[in-house]
């Protein structure tokens, strides 16, 4: 079931970050006194009382900063309209905006263009303005200092939320009001297909292989990057399976997503990642695999996705005898926390090899739903005990009673052991590696979860 999205929108230096570094619960974005210090991709899961929802930094507009692409001044047209852009966007992608202000600035002009930016936006349901609006007035550190935050009912948001997010005071009252807005989970809907994503960074051809793929002109294809903004799906029938392609906005290297329409596209390729079954994480063979395609891959590993790496463009490659043998050898060095995933070579452009991707994608997506029988499970376990014995500097090892297969989509296994501290992920890898020695689950994530059990 897809989560929730609280978007954090404000000036700059109002304390966004540090307020989303506590949301998250890890510190994620760069925290700086300096305006305009937030430069990543900022996404990532918060959770309270149980309930788990995105958060978006959406990053602050400096009008005191010029740049060539968006030259901004005080009081200029361009500056108002980053203002506006950036508002839109969170009222168009979020189900809870967080409007951040300054306790001890007081309310500032730009303050004013926000919030009424966010009032003319909101669409009113049965008598409800929607996405609800949260005013938080951040730096409440002293008792004085929370006594002022009467003066931002001037912005006509409602009932000011004074927190410190340096201190954490006042955000746990402030997480109670943003469960209470959160809308009523939608039942999902009866679909049986085949949800596969196509990612990867802009201007790879995940567009174009969606054209090739559904066998028409579905979505717009151009050379420049980032065209297609949306997440776009198609369905499709392949070997009597029905299949949800989604084809998403590219996701931009890290500390190149724009605040506004970039950060959002990101966004949007997030949620396709969650959706999906089977990513299809998409590499530009002339630019070759670069530190962003990792990035994207930890994404689709994180939220234990399956996965097929498709090599692009790969007719613009000058090739000998040994050219892909030694590119698969790069990418998986590059991608050895994925190294079981299939990697494919084609051109989405000339068509070659393009009809292997789907086929690729429902074998990946079977070998997900694959279930070992709990006698074969413990045989592989026992053989792996006495091939390597796990080893101990407090004299104490990890001994592995018995498993059992409880779940698929992901393949899950639960393994009863003396004590589950003692399971050191090297040796974790090691019997995942066994495992997949007769079980290959090609493409797919394995899950082991450790359990106690006394001798």
């Amino acid at each position: 079931m897809a989560k929730p999205v609280v978007a954090l929108v404000g000036r700059p230096n109002v304390g966004k970050s540090t307020l989303f570094n506590r949301l998250c619960g890890e510190r994620l974005a760069i925290v700086d006194d300096t305006p305009g210090t937030t430069r990543d991709r900022l996404f990532a899961v918060g959770e309270w009382s149980g309930v788990q929802f995105d958060i978006v930094d959406t990053g602050g507009i400096d009008p005191t900063t010029a740049s060539s692409k968006s030259p901004l001044s005080i009081g200029s047209a361009d500056f108002i309209s980053e203002i506006k852009s950036q508002a839109l966007l969170a009222i168009t992608e979020a189900d809870v905006v967080m409007f951040l202000v300054d306790a001890i600035s007081g309310v500032t002009p730009a303050d004013f263009e926000v919030a009424q930016i966010l009032r003319q936006s909101q669409k009113i349901i049965d008598g409800v303005a929607y996405p609800p609006v949260l005013l938080v007035v951040n730096k409440a550190d002293s008792a004085r200092q929370r006594d002022l935050v009467n003066e931002f009912y001037e912005l006509g948001l409602g009932v000011p939320w004074p927190i410190s997010s340096v201190h954490g005071t006042g955000t746990g009252d402030l997480l109670d009001e943003l469960l209470s807005n959160f809308p009523e989970p939608e039942p999902e809907e009866d679909d049986d297909s085949v949800k596969v994503a196509i990612v990867g960074k802009p201007n790879v051809g995940k567009s174009s292989l969606l054209n090739k793929l559904a066998g028409e002109e579905r979505s717009i294809v151009s050379p420049i990057a980032g065209t297609t903004r949306d997440a776009i799906d198609t369905k499709l029938m392949i070997e009597d399976i029905p299949v949800t392609l989604i084809d998403t906005a590219g996701i931009r290297r890290r500390g190149k997503v724009e605040p506004g329409v970039e950060k959002f596209s990101v966004v949007r390729s997030m949620k396709a990642i969650e959706r999906c079954d089977v990513a299809l994480l998409l590499i530009d063979a002339v630019e070759g695999i670069s530190a962003q395609d990792t990035h994207i891959a930890g994404y689709i590993k994180d939220e234990l996705k399956s996965a097929v790496v498709v090599v692009n463009k790969w007719d613009a490659i000058e090739k000998d005898n040994y050219t892909m043998a030694n590119y698969s050898e790069r990418i998986r060095q590059e991608l050895n926390f994925m190294d079981y995933v299939p990697i494919l070579f084609i051109s989405a452009k000339s068509g070659q090899r393009v009809d292997q991707v789907m086929p690729m994608a429902l074998k990946v997506q079977e070998e997900r739903l694959a279930h070992v029988s709990t006698g074969s499970l413990n045989r592989i376990l026992q053989k792996a005990q006495s091939v390597h014995a796990p080893t101990s500097k407090t004299g104490t090892s990890i001994k592995l009673f018995y498993g059992t297969q409880v779940r698929t989509d992901p393949p899950t296994f639960m393994i009863y052991c003396n004590n589950p501290k003692l399971a050191h992920f090297t040796y974790l890898r090691f019997i995942e590696n066994q495992i997949r020695l007769e079980y290959p689950f090609t493409g797919t994530p394995i899950r082991l979860v450790m359990k106690p059990r006394h001798e």
